[in-house]
């Protein structure tokens, strides 16, 4: 397997629909993440083995930046062609995504994003999927 290097993103359409989140890459492709994101508060830990998706958008919800995590599938040059980014992190790594947003991976498998809406100033979305389903979540002030 080909180890894969850190990509930087670039700010992308957003629409947040009733029924989830749609982005629009710079190719001009659209990738809709279903389901009514469910809030969670300001840390997400996810399960070994899944792929997982960072969207922070702008306060207004219309244009974000999407990181994707870990991911060793997709090759640079679709990643750049399309606007998304990518972090790769060995086990134990932490490392700021975003002002506010953090990604870390505590054992090598699993991920930990945590957020600090006040510094991030904007709406942070965490898509997790893998071969037999995608949930969505929006992490959230801890206090809501």
């Amino acid at each position: 397997m080909t180890i894969r290097t850190d990509v930087a993103p670039s700010t992308l359409p957003v629409t947040l629909r009733e029924g989830g989140v749609e982005v629009e890459y710079l190719d001009g492709r659209t990738t809709f993440y279903r389901g009514v994101p469910e809030r969670s508060a300001e840390t997400l830990s996810t399960a070994p083995g899944k792929e997982v998706h960072v969207l922070v958008t702008g306060p207004d919800g219309t244009e974000g930046v999407m990181m994707y995590v870990n991911d060793r599938k997709t090759h640079e040059d679709i990643l750049e062609s399309t606007g998304v980014g990518r972090i790769v992190l060995d086990g134990g790594e932490t490392e700021e995504l975003f002002p506010g947003v953090t990604v870390g991976s505590p054992d090598g498998m699993r991920c930990r994003i945590q957020a600090d809406l006040a510094v991030a100033r904007g709406r942070v979305f965490v898509f997790v999927e893998d071969d037999w389903g995608e949930k969505s979540y929006e992490l959230v002030d801890g206090s809501e």
